[in-house]
C-alpha cells in the first residue's frame, strides 16, 4: 500500500511528465552540489520558477542529507537576527564547512539559500519569530562529522540573533565563496534633501493618465532589495509614513489604484502590506480599523523573482498616503492607471 501510494502521481501523464522533470533537475544539480558548488547556489542561478517549495524540500532531503549525510539543525525562531548582511560576511569566513539554510516564509513558502552571500540572504526579507529555519552543514562528498553539527548549531544560534563563539576550526578549510551570485545593482536611493526640491505633482489633464512626477522617497528600514534571478525572493520591508492627518478611505483608494499599476505592469510579483508587524490582505481594513494616524508608519514588500521599480512604488505609495492622494483618483474608475 505504500509503495502503491508513493507510485499514485505517476499514474496520469501530468504527474508521470511532472516527475520526469523533477528527476532530470535533481540529476543535474546532483552532479555540482557538495564539492563543486553549494546547493544554495545552484538554485539562485538556475531561474526556474519550477524550482521552489515543496520541490526544492525534495532535493534538500535527497541530496543533503540522503546522498551527502549533511548534518541538520531545526529551529522554530524564538527571536530573529535584523542585519542579516553582517550574519552573512560571518558565515563567509567559515571555511571549514558548506552551509545551506531553508526558511518557511510565512507568505512565500521555502526559500533556500547560502548563507556565505548577503545577496542571497537578503531574498529572505526580514525573519519572523517562530517560523521554521533549518541549517544544513557539510563537507561535500567528504562524511560529515560533528564539526558540521557543531557549525548548523551555531548557524542557527547566529540567526536567532545570539552571540556565539566560533571554533578556529570552522574558519580553516576549502568551502569559500568561489562566486557572487548575478544581482542586477539597483538604483542608488535620492536623499530626502534633494528630494524635497522637487515640486509637487500636476494635476493630469481631465481623462487622461498621464505619469506623475516623483514624490520624496522614505527612510529604508532594511537593505536594498534583491534583484535577481533565480527562485521567488521577496525585499526587505519598507515604510511609507502616513503624512495625511488620517489614512482615510481617499488614501486607501489611492493604494489600491498604485498597486493595481504595478500589478498590470508587473504581473508576477506581488505587493504585500504590513502594518504593526501583521500581513493586511485587504487594504480597506486600515481605514475601517481607524487608528492608522498621522505619523504611523505602513510597510510593504515585493516578491517575486526579477523584482523592479520598487523605488518608484515607494515614492508612490508616500504620495498616496499623503494630503496629495487625489492625483491618483482622477480618470476612468475602472481603468488602470499607466504609472510604470
Amino acid at each position: 500500500m505504500a509503495e502503491l501510494v508513493n507510485l499514485e502521481a505517476l499514474s496520469t501523464r501530468n504527474g508521470f511528465n511532472s516527475a520526469v522533470r523533477h528527476i532530470k533537475k535533481t540529476l543535474k544539480i546532483a552532479g555540482d552540489v557538495g564539492d563543486r558548488a553549494n546547493f544554495g547556489d545552484l538554485l539562485y542561478e538556475q531561474a526556474d520558477p519550477e524550482l521552489t517549495g515543496d520541490r526544492i524540500a525534495l532535493m534538500l532531503r535527497m541530496l543533503l542529507v540522503d546522498k551527502l549525510g549533511y548534518r541538520t539543525v531545526s529551529v522554530n525562531l524564538a527571536s530573529v537576527a535584523e542585519d542579516l548582511p553582517s550574519l552573512a560576511a560571518e558565515f563567509a569566513r567559515w571555511n571549514g564547512v558548506d552551509l545551506v539554510v531553508s526558511y518557511r516564509h510565512p507568505d512565500l513558502g521555502l526559500l533556500t539559500a547560502n548563507p556565505k552571500l548577503a545577496e542571497e540572504l537578503a531574498g529572505f526579507g526580514l525573519l519572523r519569530k517562530r517560523e521554521l529555519l533549518v541549517v544544513y552543514a557539510g563537507k561535500g562528498s567528504a562524511p560529515a562529522d560533528d564539526d558540521c553539527r557543531k557549525a548548523a548549531e551555531l548557524a542557527a544560534a547566529l540567526f536567532q540573533g545570539r552571540k556565539v563563539k566560533v571554533p578556529e576550526f570552522l574558519c580553516k578549510g576549502n568551502f569559500t565563496v568561489k562566486k557572487a551570485a548575478k544581482t542586477e545593482k539597483p538604483a542608488a536611493p535620492k536623499t530626502a534633501k534633494s528630494a524635497a526640491k522637487k515640486t509637487p505633482p500636476a494635476s493630469p489633464a481631465p481623462g487622461k493618465t498621464a505619469e506623475l512626477p516623483r514624490a520624496a522617497a522614505p527612510v529604508v528600514t532594511s537593505a536594498s532589495p534583491a534583484i535577481s534571478k533565480g527562485p521567488v525572493k521577496m525585499t526587505p520591508m519598507y515604510s511609507v509614513a502616513v503624512t495625511n492627518e488620517l489614512f482615510h478611505n481617499g488614501n486607501v483608494e489611492a493604494w489600491k489604484r498604485i498597486i493595481s499599476s504595478y500589478n498590470a505592469k508587473y504581473p508576477d510579483l506581488q505587493v504585500y502590506i504590513y502594518y504593526e508587524g501583521e500581513r493586511i490582505l485587504d487594504i480597506n481594513s486600515l481605514f475601517k480599523w481607524g487608528k492608522v494616524k498621522h505619523g504611523s508608519a505602513i510597510q510593504f514588500a515585493v516578491a517575486g523573482m526579477e523584482i523592479r521599480d520598487v523605488a518608484k512604488l515607494q515614492r508612490y505609495l508616500v504620495q498616496g498616503a499623503s494630503n496629495q492622494f487625489e492625483a491618483f483618483l482622477r480618470g476612468p474608475v475602472s481603468g488602470v492607471m499607466k504609472l510604470f
